[in-house]
């Protein structure tokens, strides 16, 4: 609509404004909202003479606050951070603004983006189907930001689950692409031993799918189509580590989607994943290690006990062997000879409460992360792309969904299997307090 000026792009970025200002002191999902430069960046969208050429003319997005805008702060979820505004766009946010969307704020985490919650000592963000229940995290703003219509495109970023959890708790579309795809924040050369990458959120297929080609520069992924053939599926509940228990309202979820996939004509057969024993060890190494680089610049000492913990644990473990991970890289390769795609649960438990995190202590904070969200951190390790599909809605109200994961470089199969579950089991574009 903006790109065939029936809208401007400040009506769509006022529209977004709007819902802001309405829906976000109860739900805490911008850090930082950006009105003035927001709607600066707008009018300059409107005035630009190849405005039908830009794929996101005018289109509200919002940017996780690991990410760099310039003048506006990166504080990750941290009182250890500074207040000193970035001074360049990271190159990610540079690609959408070159895209022709508007940047409307940064969206909160916890801090410096390390669990799937989003509480920090500056707000609790709470799910906007039931916000006496959390949205995850890390991207747990982001995925508020969408489900809500506060921004109709979200970019954050997935370490161990950190887009499809909130994806998955807000009933929203997100994929965590192929391991370099995409570039990071802060325009690093890897981060979290390149487990981390960055990721789409957004309320369909199609859209993250766009999404996806601007930020990595290409023109791969946006014309979305059902899968051209009958695929050999995979269908596990099995969890990666026996500390996990998964509750009966995900697995009715995940069962749902197969039986849709195998009406569709797709062959679905019960498989395992190899997971390796030693897979929740190596992946508990990464994840402290990794958060240990990322504080070395800071004042330990305003940095929430448990990070602190977990940054001692990193440094005395180190991270993760190459070799073991690679091992099961290949373990993982090997079993998908046999499938064109996997569904799997994307978390444990149908959701999580709000409130309650912050404060706690770091192995009872650990174990129920691992408890509860365990499906998503073997394929960062592998570097295989997988996805959050809403899948129906849980006995508390709160969004359920599968998760759809292929092997390297099979994002465009992701997609595609995403797309036909879109178009036989369609979920609702808004939350409920959105949608009135």
């Amino acid at each position: 609509m903006v790109r065939g000026r029936t809208i401007s792009a400040v009506d769509a970025t006022k529209a977004c404004l709007e819902r802001i200002e309405r829906l976000d002191s109860k739900l805490h999902a911008f850090h930082v909202v950006r009105a003035e430069k927001a709607l600066a960046e707008a009018a300059s969208v409107d005035d630009r003479r190849d405005l039908s050429d830009l794929p996101l003319a005018g289109v509200p997005v919002s940017i996780k606050d690991n990410f760099n805008v310039a003048g506006e702060p990166t504080r990750v979820g941290s009182r250890a951070t500074s207040d000193a505004p970035a001074k360049a766009d990271d190159v990610a946010v540079r690609r959408l603004k070159d895209a022709g969307a508007v940047v409307i704020g940064k969206t909160t985490l916890p801090e410096m983006a390390i669990f799937g919650f989003t509480e920090t000592a500056f707000a609790i963000s709470r799910n906007p189907w039931n916000p006496q229940r959390s949205p995850g995290g890390s991207s747990g703003g982001a995925g508020v930001a969408v489900a809500t219509g506060m921004s109709p495109l979200a970019l954050g970023s997935d370490g161990l689950g950190s887009i499809r959890i909130p994806a998955t708790f807000c009933g929203v579309f997100a994929l965590k692409p192929t391991r370099g795809r995409l570039p990071l924040m802060g325009d690093l050369a890897e981060h979290w031993f390149s487990v981390s990458v960055s990721a789409p959120i957004a309320a369909t297929v199609g859209d993250a799918a766009l999404m996806i080609d601007v930020l990595g520069g290409t023109t791969t992924f946006r014309d979305v189509m059902m899968p051209a053939k009958k695929l050999r599926i995979a269908v596990s509940m099995k969890p990666p580590t026996f500390l996990a228990s998964l509750e009966q309202p995900i697995s009715d979820a995940v069962n749902a989607s197969v039986a849709t996939l195998r009406e569709a004509g797709h062959s679905v057969i019960e498989s395992d994943p190899p997971y390796p024993l030693s897979l929740p060890n190596n992946v508990l190494r990464l994840w402290a290690a990794g958060v240990g680089q990322d504080v070395k610049n800071l004042d330990w000492t305003d940095l929430e006990k448990r990070t602190q913990t977990m940054v001692r644990l990193g440094r005395l473990l180190g991270p993760a062997p190459p070799k073991a991970l690679d091992r099961w890289a290949s373990a993982a390769s090997s079993w998908f000879r046999d499938f064109d795609v996997a569904l799997m649960p994307c978390v444990a438990h149908a959701s999580i409460p709000a409130g309650v995190w912050y404060g706690r202590g770091f192995v009872s904070t650990v174990l129920q992360q691992i408890r509860a969200l365990p499906y998503t951190a073997p394929w960062n390790v592998a570097g295989f792309p997988a996805a959050s599909v809403p899948a129906g809605i849980g006995p508390d109200g709160v969004p359920l969904s599968v998760q759809v994961v292929a092997p390297a470089g099979g994002d465009g199969l992701v997609l595609s299997v995403a797309a036909q579950l879109e178009q036989l089991r369609p979920w609702p574009r808004f939350s409920p307090d959105a949608a009135r």
